[in-house]
């Protein structure tokens, strides 16, 4: 019985694993860690709590600066037009170029992660955005402003598909909400919180200095990502064979009967992994092999230049992500855009620093929706597949997502509409908030979901998403001062709320029909899967 049910489990649908196993002759649930780590202490799966920190904490803080570079123009677009008469149509058309650099840039570097490692990609785009820094902190003309935005775009276009693959390569399924929930935070804190920091500086130093803090900050990422960013690549070690671990469970077979009593009263979503069994006789590699400049495997750069569009036409869960994610993200950079353009006249007359602080009110939002689309998200699906025998769906993920269609139109409609009547900024405040709230509790559960259903394509799959993503925001920026000019800000912000409406009840057909679709989909997905000599088998 045991071997067909390990025979069944091959052929389940993309994403459908077995999180808890209950033996036979225990009544405690185990966790089932996956993807399955290997037996070889350099698999980033096995590395150490401390290690994994500091990966994750020097991507943190490559992402932080990266969306304070993004996200802080915007403050400065008073200051900018005063002294070098720029129109709130160029600033705009700006933001949008912007934009299209994170579009180039995600389908030109992606292939290259797959093929030299994501040490290399990281250490020239943090090198990239701190060369677009000096340029902006120098910006004089109107080409200045348009080439300093493009290569800041293109330098800054990985970091939300390169972080999402460094957290599969280190981290099991149970623990993928999580951690992107702490990429959202971050993401948030650089996009939230840098608008108010410069905000300040604007008024304190001028606006060319936001820009020369830029500087200052990515030549310490840069310092840090080359001398102690490790490359999380995994390149399986072979001496005649590959060394596989096996399924690794929870269960402790060593505690005594009183211990494992108390553990049996505790839920499922309390256990905590046991080491992994290494292989000693594999060895560890040294520092300067840690941190070589390339890992080069035999593989193929061409196919992903185009998986990433064939993915986002042919699995529904990457559609979902690249529709959900850039709406949102498109509907964020419009009220920034809005908020920079109206705010600073009547009847609110804000200076850099009163724009800057509007931000304190999503980065609260997106505080709160942190632990909602994070933790908790995990924490669900955990209690979930308990339910469900163990088996865990990707679909799961989606419950947490329905209360979210009501809460993010509502922060649209409060602030739109208060921008339009000019109401107190309190209430465009709190609607800004609600909106920070959805934007990263939907960010965190979307790509979730995406990573669980399509882990062994998922940096193929995250540039479809962030590609269609970025040209959202192109096209909408672009358009903005027209459509507001025929709209009105009362219309458009209401057919805004209509959308996200739309959008954001999407995750009801996957609750019924995701599960069908990834089946139907499997094929596709696992013939894609072995073109790619990177990914984890399991």
């Amino acid at each position: 019985m045991e071997s067909d049910s390990i025979q069944d489990e091959t052929i389940w649908a993309p994403g459908t694993v077995r999180l808890e196993d209950k033996p036979v002759h225990q009544s405690r649930d185990q966790l089932v860690l996956f993807p399955t780590p290997s037996a070889d202490p350099n698999d980033p799966l096995n590395w150490s709590t401390a290690r994994k920190a500091l990966n994750f904490t020097l991507v943190s803080f490559f992402v932080l600066w990266t969306f304070v570079q993004l996200d802080i123009g915007f403050t400065a677009w008073g200051p900018m037009q005063d002294e070098l008469n720029f129109s709130v149509d160029l600033l705009n058309a700006n933001a949008a170029v912007n934009y299209g650099g994170l579009a180039i840039g995600c389908i030109f570097f992606m292939p290259l992660v797959h093929k030299y490692g994501r040490r290399p990609i990281y250490i020239f785009s943090v090198a990239l955005q701190l060369a677009s820094s000096i340029w902006q902190a120098e910006m004089y003309t109107i080409g200045d402003l348009m080439g300093s935005g493009l290569i800041s775009g293109i330098g800054g276009a990985i970091s939300e598909i390169v972080v999402q693959i460094t957290i599969a390569d280190m981290f099991f399924v149970h623990q993928h909400a999580t951690m992107n929930g702490w990429y959202v935070v971050v993401q948030c804190a650089g996009a939230f919180l840098g608008p108010v920091a410069s905000g300040y500086i604007v008024v304190a130093q001028g606006w060319r200095w936001m820009w020369w803090w830029c500087v200052i900050f990515f030549g310490v990422t840069l310092l840090c990502v080359v001398f102690l960013f490790e490359e999380s690549k995994y390149v399986p070690y072979l001496d005649g064979r590959e060394f596989t671990a096996d399924v690794q469970v929870t269960d402790e077979p060593s505690k005594s009967r009183k211990d494992r009593d108390a553990a049996d009263a505790k839920s499922a979503n309390e256990t905590i992994a046991s080491p992994v069994h290494t292989n000693p006789d594999i060895p560890m590699k040294t520092y300067f092999q840690r941190m070589a400049l390339v890992t080069i495997t035999n593989e193929a750069l061409w196919p992903h230049f185009y998986q990433p569009i064939v993915a986002l036409f042919t699995f529904p869960a990457v559609s979902y992500a690249a529709i959900t994610y850039g709406s949102m993200l498109s509907w964020f950079a419009i009220m920034t855009s809005l908020q920079a353009s109206y705010m600073i006249i009547p009847p609110y007359n804000f200076d850099a620093i009163g724009v800057g602080l509007m931000n304190v009110a999503p980065f609260v939002g997106a505080l709160l929706g942190f632990p909602f689309g994070g933790h908790l998200s995990d924490k669900s699906i955990l209690w979930l597949s308990k339910r469900n025998g163990g088996i865990y769906e990707p679909e799961m993920r989606l419950w947490l997502a329905l209360p979210l269609a009501i809460i993010g139109p509502a922060g649209i409609l409060m602030f739109g509409l208060g921008l339009a009547y000019g109401v107190h900024w309190a209430l465009l405040a709190v609607g800004f908030g609600f909106f920070g709230f959805t934007l990263a509790s939907i960010s965190g559960i979307t790509l979730s979901y995406l990573m669980d259903c399509y882990q062994d394509i998922i940096s193929d799959a995250l540039v479809g998403v962030i590609f269609m993503r970025n040209i959202f925001s192109v096209v909408v920026l672009f358009a903005l001062t027209p459509w507001v000019e025929g709209m009105g800000l009362r219309d458009l912000h209401i057919l805004l709320a209509f959308i996200a409406l739309v959008v954001l009840l999407i995750p009801v057909p996957l609750l019924v029909w995701g599960k069908k679709a990834r089946i139907a989909t499997a094929a596709s997905y696992r013939k894609m899967a072995a073109n790619q000599l990177s990914h984890r088998t399991t």
